[in-house]
């Protein structure tokens, strides 16, 4: 499966007898999926099977989908439903005693879901059921557009994300060849170090101090974070070849890259060391950057 972004646009729209409908579909990054509809008044009824196709379709992502219908059939016109508008009065009435605010406006409890309805005077209920089948439609082939963007542009960011992969292996390999790694160039600065020390101070115990200075040295040994990364490395690159929604896993490493690399940059006794990590720190961040993009 390809990898998708969370961001897309897609529009669709058509007509059903005498009335035109129209669909849009905007999707922006999210932790999970969160759907926003505003269908007109009187489609309720479709709730459930939008809802139920968008989650077939898409992962993750706050996504808004919009229905707007537009005719020029006459006896169209617009009902208030007494029913209901008499429940929004009753419950006005009721919190007003207790509340000190301002008097509902008229448009504001019209603009209640249920108060206003649309209503033809000559209601054909299979020429509504056939609109609803082709509004259905029409959200489909919007869906298949918005699937498409978000493929699109995820296809771009998984080249970004390889690149950054490609880059974190490369400086930890220069981490690996480090000069400053090398057994005698680790015990020749320790060597030194504990000889400064001696100088400084001839009342100090030698032995102790050689004693600490191989706990130093063992401390400051990146062969496990070395090792970590590269695991790390490897499990990325099998997430973007398999593709799909692998967003959440993607970001589970880009976190577990930056605590290996915040790990080597504390252990890093040598400035070429230090360089490379923070290095390695600023291509991380470049990569969790772009993987809140992904699906």
């Amino acid at each position: 499966m390809p990898l998708a972004s969370m961001t897309g646009f897609a529009r669709a729209d058509g007509s059903s007898g005498a009335v035109r409908w129209t669909w849009e579909m905007r999707s922006v990054n999210g932790k999970g999926l969160e759907l926003r509809l505003r269908l007109p008044p009187g489609q309720e009824v479709l709730e459930p099977q939008v809802r139920e196709r968008c989650a077939k379709r898409l992962t993750r992502g706050n996504v808004q989908a919009t229905l707007t219908l537009e005719s020029d059939a006459p006896g169209q016109r617009l009902r208030v439903n007494e029913a209901v508008l008499a429940e929004v009065i009753a419950a006005m009435e009721r919190i007003g005693t207790r509340l000190s605010v301002q008097p509902p406006t008229l448009d504001g409890i019209l603009s209640i879901r249920g108060v206003l309805e649309s209503s033809d005077e000559g209601h054909d209920p299979e020429a509504e059921a056939a609109l609803r089948a082709d509004a259905l439609a029409g959200l489909d082939r919007a869906l298949t557009d918005l699937v498409a963007m978000r493929e699109g542009e995820g296809t771009v960011i998984g080249a970004v994300l390889a690149a950054r992969i490609d880059e974190i292996a490369r400086l930890a390999g220069e981490a690996e060849a480090s000069p400053a790694r090398r057994p005698e160039v680790v015990r020749a600065r320790l060597a030194e170090q504990v000889a400064t020390l001696l100088d400084a101070a001839p009342a100090l115990d030698p032995d102790r101090l050689h004693q600490e200075a191989v706990l130093l040295a063992t401390k400051a040994d990146i062969r496990e974070e070395l090792d970590r990364l590269a695991a790390h490395v490897a499990a990325a690159r099998a997430l973007l070849a398999e593709g799909g929604p692998v967003g959440r896993r993607l970001d589970f490493l880009a976190q577990e890259f930056n605590r290996e690399v915040n790990t080597l940059c504390s252990k890093a006794n040598d400035r070429s060391l230090t360089a490379i990590g923070l290095e390695l720190k600023a291509v991380v961040d470049q990569l969790r950057e772009q993987i809140q993009n992904l699906e």
